[in-house]
C-alpha cells in the first residue's frame, strides 16, 4: 500500500512558519562526525526519512546515535565496520559521503554504488577521481566502491570539471586528515559547503575559501568531536515561499536566510511578488493578492549562486498561476522535468521540448486528480499544485516527500491548507 497526500484546493496560505534544519547540510555533518572518535552533538536536526536512513547506516558502521527532540548525539568511538550496505545507499544517494571520512580516518571504506532519487545518471566518478587524487586506491567491485589508503591520504590538487556538491564535500572531508595542503579547484559554492567547512573547522580542521570556487585545506593529524547547529533549509524555505505566491497568500517564513535564496527571490520579485526580509531576525515574508497579477519569467537552473534545481519544480507550479509564458531550462539533472507530465494530468498544459526545457503558460485552472511523485522535490511541487487545483488532488508516492520535508503536512495545515497524509488508505 502506497503512502499518499490528499490535498484540497482553493485555500490561501497565511500565517507564519519556521523552517527546519537543512537536510543537505545535516546529512553531511553526520558523515563528518565519523572523522573524530568521541561524541559530537548536532542541534536543529530535521527528523526526516533521509536522516533516519543515514542513522541506520551509522548503526551498521558501529556508531552509537541518539535523538532527543531536534538534538542528535553521534558517538563515533566505536566504528567496527567500513561498509555502507546496498539496501541503505539505495534509498539515499547522499550516503556516498561516508566514503571520504572513512577512508581518511581508517584508511578503508566500502560503499555500495548509489541509488536514490530518479534524476538521471548522477555519476559518482567525481567522488572516485577526487579520492584517487588524494592517494586512495579506489575500485568498483561487485557493485561496491572500495577505497583503501593503508598509509593514509596525501594532499593533492583536485580539479573538478563540474562543481559537484557531493564530491566537493567528500574530498573536503577526506583532505582534512591528509598530509599536506590540498587545493580543490572549481569547488561547489553552495551555502552547505561553507557550513560543512565551519563544522570541520570546529573539529580542529583548517579549511579556507569555502563558498568560493577554490578551497584550500591544510591537513591535520587528528580531529576532535564538536557541537554545532544546523543551518536553515533553504529549499524548504523556497518551497513555502513559492507555495504562498501560487495560492495568493501572505506568509512569513522564519529561520530563513535571504542570502541563501538570492536568485530565487530575484525571480519572485521579477514576477511581481511582494518579498521582504523580516526585521530583527532571519526570515522572509511573501505576499500576493492575486496570483494572476504576477507575470511569467524565464528560469535556468545552475549551481549556486544560480537558481537551485531543487526549486525548479515548485517554480513550474507557480508559473501555471501567473499571467503569460515562462520557459524553464534545466541544466543540472537530465530527468528533472518529468514532473511536468504529472502536472499535465492536473491540466497544466506544459510543453516539453529539447529534453531539458519546459514552456509554461498561465494562468491555468488546474483540476485535482491522482498524480505520482517522481522524486523528492517533484513530489513537494505536486502537493503545491494540489493547493491551487479545483477539488481533491491525491499525490501518490509520498514517501519521496518524507525524505526531505519535516512535518510537511502539519506545517501546511498550520498555514490554512487542507492536507492529509495516509500510509496507504485506498482511493475511493
Amino acid at each position: 500500500m502506497s503512502e499518499r497526500f490528499y490535498v484540497e484546493g482553493g485555500k490561501r496560505l497565511q500565517g507564519e512558519i519556521e523552517v527546519s534544519g537543512a537536510k543537505n547540510a545535516a546529512l553531511k555533518f553526520v558523515a563528518a562526525a565519523l572523522l573524530a572518535p568521541g561524541k559530537s552533538v548536532l542541534h536543529h536536526v530535521p527528523r526526516i526519512k533521509d536522516m533516519h536512513t543515514m542513522l541506520a547506516l551509522l548503526d551498521e558502521l558501529g556508531v552509537r546515535t541518539s535523538f532527543s527532540g531536534s538534538t542528535l548525539e553521534i558517538d563515533a568511538s566505536t566504528v567496527d565496520s567500513y561498509t555502507a550496505p546496498y539496501e541503505l545507499v539505495r534509498q539515499m544517494r547522499a550516503s556516498l559521503v561516508v566514503l571520504g571520512p572513512l577512508a581518511a580516518r581508517f584508511g578503508e571504506a566500502e560503499v555500495s554504488a548509489p541509488g536514490g532519487c530518479n534524476l538521471g545518471l548522477r555519476k559518482f566518478n567525481f567522488h572516485v577521481d577526487g579520492l584517487r587524487a588524494l592517494g586512495a586506491n579506489v575500485e568498483l567491485d561487485h557493485g561496491f566502491i572500495k577505497a583503501s589508503a593503508p598509509d593514509g591520504l596525501r594532499a593533492a590538487e583536485v580539479n573538478f570539471e563540474y562543481p559537484s556538491v557531493g564530491a566537493t564535500e567528500n574530498v573536503m572531508m577526506a583532505a582534512v586528515l591528509a598530509e599536506g595542503v590540498t587545493i580543490i579547484e572549481n569547488a561547489a559554492r553552495e551555502p552547505e559547503i561553507s557550513a560543512l567547512a565551519g563544522f570541520l573547522d570546529s573539529m580542529g580542521a583548517r579549511v579556507m575559501g569555502a563558498g568560493t570556487g577554490r578551497i584550500v585545506i591544510e591537513g591535520v593529524k587528528e580531529l576532535q568531536p564538536t557541537e554545532w547547529t544546523v543551518m536553515p533549509d533553504r529549499i524548504e524555505a523556497g518551497t513555502f515561499l513559492m507555495a504562498t505566491a501560487a495560492t495568493g497568500g501572505d506568509v512569513t517564513v522564519t529561520n530563513a536566510l535571504p542570502e541563501h535564496l538570492k536568485m530565487e527571490l530575484e525571480k519572485l520579485r521579477e514576477m511581481g511578488v511582494d518579498v521582504s526580509a523580516t526585521p530583527g531576525s532571519p526570515g522572509i515574508r511573501v505576499k500576493v493578492d492575486d496570483p494572476a497579477s504576477l507575470s511569467g519569467v524565464d528560469v535556468a537552473t545552475l549551481p549556486f549562486p544560480g537558481f537551485a534545481t531543487d526549486l525548479q519544480a515548485q517554480m513550474m507550479v507557480l508559473l501555471t498561476q501567473a499571467s503569460g509564458a515562462g520557459i524553464i531550462t534545466e541544466n543540472v539533472y537530465e530527468n528533472r522535468l518529468q514532473v511536468a507530465e504529472e502536472l499535465n494530468r492536473l491540466d497544466a498544459g506544459i510543453d516539453l521540448f529539447g529534453g531539458h526545457r519546459a514552456l509554461v503558460r498561465g494562468p491555468r485552472r488546474l483540476s485535482g486528480t491522482i498524480v505520482q511523485a517522481p522524486d523528492l522535490r517533484g513530489g513537494a511541487a505536486l502537493v503545491m499544485a494540489g493547493l491551487v487545483s479545483e477539488g481533491t488532488t491525491v499525490v501518490d508516492g509520498a514517501t519521496h516527500i518524507l525524505r526531505g520535508y519535516e512535518d510537511f503536512e502539519e506545517k501546511l495545515t498550520a498555514l490554512g491548507a487542507t492536507v492529509a497524509f495516509t500510509a496507504g488508505a485506498p482511493v475511493s
